[in-house]
């Protein structure tokens, strides 16, 4: 699968690291700011307090 990922993008190897990377940055916050917080309401974390 990474591999197939790898040939898909273009340019020599220091471009196709930049475009993972701002693609990983692209995932990561999709996820912290739309994906997660949506999950949140349907989870209901118990109360836990530690004594």
């Amino acid at each position: 699968m990474y591999a197939a990922l790898w040939s898909v993008l273009p340019g020599p190897w220091w471009v196709r690291l930049l475009i993972l990377l701002i693609l990983l940055a692209a995932v990561l916050y999709g996820l912290l700011f739309y994906v997660f917080p949506w999950i949140s309401q349907f989870v209901n974390p118990q109360e836990v307090t530690v004594q």
